[in-house]
C-alpha cells in the first residue's frame, strides 16, 4: 500500500500541519480524527488495516487530517467566543488549503471528495459536507454527535450555529440551492445501541427525522444494543459500508 506523509504550513491556523494519504488511487476520502485525535490514529486503531482490501483495489484514496478539538469544541473552559473562532479557522483550512492539496494529489477530486469519521470525526465530516455539498459529495458518519451545544452548553452565537447540524439543517428553505446537492449525495451514519452510544443514538434519530423532512435520501443505520462507542465496531462498519460507497 502507497502511504505518503505530509506536513505544510497553513495560513489560516499559521502553523504546520500535517496528514496521511493512504492509497495510490481511487474516490478520494477526506478523514477527521476522533475527539481531540490525530491524523495517524486511523492507521493505529486499525481503520485503515480494515478498509485494506479497497485501498489495494484502487478504489478509494483516504487522506487522514488532524485535527484541534483540544483548543475548540473540547475546551469547555476556554472562552466559547475564542473557541468557536478558532474552530472556523480550522475549517477554513480544511476546505480552502487542505482541499487545494486533495486536488493535487488525486485528480479525481474535482468530482467529488467523500468525508469520514469516528465519535467527533463524524461530526466533522457531516458538518462540512453540509457546508460545503459543492466540494463534498458523499459522507460517512459512525458514532456521531451533530450539535453544538453538547459542547457549548447555553452559549449560542452565529459561529456556533453554523457548525450545528442539527439546527442550521433544520431550518434550512426547501428551495436552497444546497438541498439538491444534498439529495444526489451519498449518505451514511450510523451508530450502535451499546455502552457510550446513548447521546449519539438521539442525535442520529434526530438526524433522520430532519432528513426525512428536508427529502434528503440518507441511509440511517442503528446497529445493535451489543454495539459499543468503539474502534472495534467502526473497523466493522467501514469494512461494512464501503462496499456501498466506491
Amino acid at each position: 500500500m502507497k502511504v505518503e506523509y505530509y506536513k505544510t504550513f497553513s495560513h489560516e491556523l499559521n502553523r504546520d500541519m500535517e496528514f496521511k494519504v493512504y492509497g495510490h488511487m481511487g474516490i478520494p476520502c477526506l478523514v477527521f480524527p476522533a475527539q481531540d485525535g490525530r491524523f495517524y490514529d486511523f492507521e493505529n486503531f486499525g481503520m485503515i488495516d480494515a478498509a485494506k482490501e479497497y485501498i489495494e483495489a484502487g478504489r478509494i484514496q483516504f487522506f487522514c487530517c488532524d485535527s484541534i478539538d483540544k483548543e475548540t469544541w473540547s475546551n469547555e473552559c476556554g472562552d466559547p467566543r475564542e473557541r468557536i473562532e478558532q474552530h472556523e479557522r480550522w475549517y477554513n483550512y480544511i476546505v480552502y488549503e487542505l482541499v487545494a492539496m486533495i486536488y493535487q494529489i488525486n485528480t479525481n477530486a474535482q468530482q467529488g471528495i467523500m468525508t469520514s469519521g469516528c465519535s467527533m470525526g463524524a461530526f466533522h465530516a457531516l458538518n462540512v459536507f453540509l457546508r460545503r455539498p459543492d466540494i463534498f459529495t458523499k459522507v460517512l458518519g459512525m458514532s456521531g454527535l451533530y450539535h453544538a451545544a453538547y459542547f457549548f452548553h447555553d452559549y449560542h452565537d452565529e459561529l456556533t450555529y453554523r457548525n450545528s447540524p442539527m439546527d442550521y439543517l433544520v431550518n434550512m428553505s426547501l428551495t436552497n440551492p444546497n438541498m439538491e446537492l444534498y439529495r444526489r449525495a451519498d449518505i451514511i451514519l450510523c451508530c450502535g445501541k451499546g455502552a457510550w452510544e446513548q447521546e449519539m443514538e438521539y442525535c442520529l434519530q434526530a438526524m433522520q427525522d430532519i432528513l426525512a423532512q428536508k427529502k434528503i435520501d440518507a441511509w440511517i443505520d442503528f446497529w445493535g444494543y451489543d454495539v459499543s462507542h468503539d474502534w472495534y465496531w467502526w473497523k466493522r462498519q467501514i469494512d461494512y459500508f464501503l462496499q456501498f460507497m466506491v
